[in-house]
């Protein structure tokens, strides 16, 4: 059964904080994908585009954030909603603050052509300590797109701790979506790790990252043997790329490249990793570190 999906990859400026602006654009840029390319059936966007986010909010400053969130579902949500109805589209609307009770979460959601959305996924790595006033996702998020396959979501700074990836993975995820947002010189460093992160768990990686003064673009997608399919230079563009699940079925079966079967013998190695057991993380190296803080001043010798 072929398992063919077309996917685009926005990246965009979003309209300095007015989120009501960026949803048009974004919603323009949707419209424009379907009529021009009818093949594509999932559009995604970059981290914090909703709220037209552009540059970093002071962690000391929750006020600031919370004055740009709102529940999910709410007005904002419904819009996108009402976006991938209209385009018939599965959509994939970068990220927005979501507020809930006294906690700001970093949220993407995944809505359906029908306007439903299947999935909410809260950002379990906020950018610390930049993102203090950013409240921890608790959950793995993949879902499911009848008759193509498992999707799973991360949002940035998840990609730096690959067990997030490889637990999605686990999870059956064939295709690992991330809307991100990085400005900063490591994008260099995150292009790497996104063909990493596909390489090591034999699926495909799509990175969405925005442009302006709070993005540096190299969007890309990346197959599920590490190939770079197509990179995103640092203007306004969109990726559009037809992938094949059977692709993943097929380096799973075979290896990488027909060569390394790696994730069948991760399952039949029968090896422990005491770093994970009974709360390890506080201890080895870990206990050597220090405190997770603003440096605000070099330490002289």
């Amino acid at each position: 059964m072929s398992r063919l999906f077309g996917v685009a990859a926005v990246q965009i400026a979003a309209v300095p904080w007015d989120a009501e602006a960026t949803v048009d654009k974004m919603a323009d840029i949707a419209t424009q994908i379907s009529l021009n390319f009818p093949w594509v059936q999932m559009v995604v966007f970059h981290e914090l585009v909703v709220p037209g986010l552009v540059q970093f909010v002071s962690s000391e400053s929750p006020s600031t954030w919370r004055k740009n969130a709102e529940p999910i579902p709410g007005p904002l949500s419904d819009r996108l909603c009402q976006v991938a109805r209209k385009t018939r589209t599965w959509l994939v609307p970068g990220s927005m603050y979501e507020v809930e009770g006294d906690a700001i979460y970093n949220t993407t959601l995944a809505i359906s052509p029908q306007g439903d959305i299947v999935a909410k996924y809260r950002k379990m790595f906020p950018w610390l300590p930049y993102e203090a006033a950013i409240t921890p996702g608790d959950s793995f998020c993949v879902f499911d797109v009848p008759d193509v396959g498992r999707f799973g979501l991360i949002i940035c700074y998840d990609m730096w701790f690959p067990e997030v990836t490889r637990t999605l993975a686990w999870m059956g995820a064939e295709v690992i979506l991330q809307p991100t947002m990085t400005p900063t010189s490591d994008r260099e460093l995150e292009v790497i790790m996104a063909q990493a992160t596909a390489i090591f768990n034999q699926c495909y990686f799509v990175s969405s990252n925005g442009v302006g003064p709070y993005g540096g673009g190299q969007s890309l997608i990346a197959s599920p043997d590490g190939r770079i399919l197509q990179k995103a230079g640092a203007s306004a563009t969109f990726l559009t790329e037809i992938i094949d699940l059977n692709h993943v079925t097929r380096t799973r079966e075979f290896g990488t490249l027909g060569l390394a079967q790696s994730l069948k013998q991760l399952r039949d190695s029968g090896q422990a990793f005491p770093v994970y057991e009974n709360g390890n993380l506080r201890t080895g190296l870990f206990e050597q570190l220090g405190p997770l803080a603003m440096h605000r001043t070099l330490k002289q010798e």
